[in-house]
């Protein structure tokens, strides 16, 4: 039975770098203190996520630093840390030709449920909670995007664990499949602490009343997105222009992004005061916060 220090959990980083053996330095300095219940990790592609994720799931050492889930010293006793963990990676690998009910027994058994009956009845109960069971046993081959991943998530759930991690897990899905396995997470978050790592910012503002934004192996923020988003109150610009003015706005302005509509351009600048030239105050979002975060970044590099 799990102690109450677990299932109260904080998980906690404290100065978290790591550098391959190339040179390359992924994870620069990575404070942070994660609830329970969901947590959204937002940042693109190369920003160091997957590292940070795969370090947390002690699938590797980082260079330096603490991680602490309750009383487990996570790189001191990463075995501790495995029985209370379930962890769905970006690239998630089965076995085409196995049914799902035969390939989550099979996982079962390897985390250590030897007892078939009690096997029997969480491998079942698993299927159902994904909505797999009418699929059960058909081929993983032929599942869809979405109930590939709805399987990762039973795989990760088998063992009620304490911590879950999820890497990029609607990359690719369709709308329907995307929101059917958003509201999974959001049923799981209920009693546990659930870590979502994304690039898609739909898929934090949805979910996730906590939040960090990595970019470059560094947190650029963190907190409530609703704190996040008031932060930005007064200071977001919107501007609709010809695609040949932008060189020359990007020039004067802090352009944080922009996107084709109706054959114009929409920009969004930030600043603390009217920009003037046309410029009208926008209602800032999640993306807005996003994307100012992603520019500092880039400034900063």
């Amino acid at each position: 039975m799990l102690s109450n220090q677990i299932i109260g959990a904080v998980l906690q980083l404290d100065g978290v770098s790591h550098t391959y053996a190339n040179g390359t330095r992924a994870l620069d300095e990575i404070s942070v203190s994660i609830p329970h219940g969901m947590f959204g990790l937002l940042g693109p592609n190369g920003a160091g996520k997957s590292t940070l994720m795969r370090c947390i799931a002690t699938l590797q050492t980082p260079s330096a630093g603490t991680i602490r889930f309750a009383d487990i010293d996570v790189i001191a006793g990463p075995q501790r840390l495995r029985r209370t963990l379930g962890y769905l990676p970006q690239d998630f690998g089965v076995y085409p030709r196995i049914s799902a009910l035969d390939m989550l027994d099979h996982m079962a058994v390897l985390k250590g449920f030897s007892r078939p009956a009690e096997r029997k009845d969480m491998v079942e109960r698993l299927l159902q909670q994904v909505n797999l069971w009418d699929v059960r046993s058909k081929a993983l081959a032929g599942f869809s995007g979405g109930m590939r991943q709805r399987f990762g998530i039973a795989q990760a759930l088998i063992g009620n664990p304490r911590l879950i991690i999820v890497d990029e897990p609607t990359a690719g899905l369709d709308p329907e499949e995307r929101n059917r396995f958003l509201n999974l997470l959001a049923e799981i978050g209920e009693d546990t602490v659930v870590i979502l790592s994304t690039h898609i910012v739909e898929d934090v503002s949805d979910l996730c009343p906590r939040m960090a934004i990595l970019a470059a192996g560094r947190i650029g923020l963190q907190g409530a997105p609703s704190d996040l988003i008031a932060q930005s109150d007064g200071r977001i610009w919107t501007k609709s222009v010809e695609r040949a003015e932008l060189e020359r706005i990007r020039a004067r302005h802090d352009v944080i992004s922009t996107r084709l509509f109706g054959g114009r351009t929409i920009i969004h600048v930030l600043s603390d005061s009217d920009p003037g030239e046309g410029f009208a105050a926008a209602r800032g979002d999640l993306e807005d916060v996003y994307f100012a975060a992603l520019a500092r970044s880039r400034r900063a590099a």
